[in-house]
């Protein structure tokens, strides 16, 4: 079976990644499982490696073989993929991670229609948090599709790979992939304050100076969009605020506290009928009151506030889930699978 068969087959049965491995039969996961590729046998090294390699560019064998893990993006029938190759003690192996070439908008990802606030921002950092594979990326492309058919913008995206490819509307959008259009995450955010641009994706909030880059880049009249890796909104500014010295955490609170617009905590909860994962969100804005909270160094008062603040477009992951649940979206197993405080949600459901 050629690469080409098995990432038709991920399309077709709407599967959001591909495994190679060597040792094992070519994998696609659906609804959150993983299940045999038809028609798949188990692959020895010297299979994967040549179905992985027979479609990389000199250069990307080269770069492969130098850091030993690869990170590229390829489109396929009416998809894109996001890939990663890396090396196990087996051998080459590699995961594709399905992005529809179609950019879906709020309402067609089952999303609060309110969250296109955000995008009318003129300055700011927007943080989208959650584990991978939960739906960050799309639903960020979603308020960048539309900033671009909305406004007048100059839209840089700085991401390791390139994942959504935007159609022309009325913004312009400058797309940089990390090792193919700038050799360094550093210094592609270094160039950007020269490159005149009104909004900022960056892929991922990776370390320190990531981080910083982002927080100056919003505080110097920019909106910022961007990723991390955390299990609640709270969490989020927690480790932003702890990457950083002891000594500079008390700046670093002050500067977060005003040029946080909003965070965004994501999960994809598979629906009542098992057939595709819709999303569940935690609305962290930052009014007065949250802001107050980051500089004092409360976080953990935090929750209070989002129990309190529908009112102000804020809503707490539980609460979000127990509504999915009482609408027949989800079921009350998965609901309380994915909850973050089990107390809270169990209250909600009363």
């Amino acid at each position: 079976m050629i690469l080409q068969e098995m990432l038709h087959q991920t399309i077709v049965r709407g599967a959001s990644d591909l495994h190679i491995v060597a040792g094992y039969a070519p994998s696609i996961r659906i609804m959150n499982e993983l299940v045999n590729v038809q028609g798949a046998v188990v692959l020895q090294n010297s299979q994967t490696t040549e179905l992985l390699e027979s479609i990389l560019s000199p250069e990307k064998k080269q770069e492969l073989n130098l850091n030993k893990e690869l990170d590229f993006a390829i489109e396929f029938e009416d998809a894109r993929f996001r890939v990663n190759y890396y090396y196990s003690y087996k051998g080459l192996s590699g995961v594709f991670r399905t992005i529809s070439k179609k950019i879906k908008t709020l309402e067609d990802l089952g999303l609060p229609s309110y969250l296109y606030k955000l995008s009318k921002a003129s300055q700011g950092l927007v943080l989208f948090t959650g584990p991978t594979g939960e739906g960050k990326s799309t639903t960020i492309s979603a308020l960048i599709e539309y900033i671009n058919q909305t406004d007048r913008k100059h839209i840089i995206t700085i991401e390791d790979p390139i994942e959504y490819t935007y159609p022309p509307g009325k913004s312009i959008i400058s797309q940089r992939e990390m090792h193919t259009n700038t050799h360094s995450w550093s210094k592609a955010l270094r160039a950007i304050l020269r490159e005149d641009p009104d909004v900022v994706l960056i892929g991922e909030m990776r370390d320190l100076d990531t981080i910083q880059a982002a927080l100056t880049i919003a505080e110097t009249g920019h909106l910022v969009f961007s990723t991390l890796h955390t299990n609640s909104t709270p969490e989020a500014i927690n480790r932003m605020i702890d990457v950083f010295p002891a000594h500079q955490q008390n700046q670093l609170r002050n500067q977060l506290s005003t040029v946080l617009n909003a965070i965004i905590y994501q999960r994809l909860i598979p629906n009542v009928e098992k057939s595709l994962r819709v999303p569940a969100v935690e609305i962290l804005i930052n009014t007065p009151a949250i802001a107050s909270l980051i500089r004092e160094g409360k976080i953990f008062m935090i929750d209070n506030v989002l129990e309190t603040s529908e009112d102000k477009d804020m809503i707490i992951f539980d609460k979000y889930l127990s509504r999915l649940y009482k609408n027949n979206i989800i079921t009350k197993e998965d609901a309380n699978t994915y909850s973050v405080r089990k107390k809270e949600f169990e209250k909600f459901l009363l």
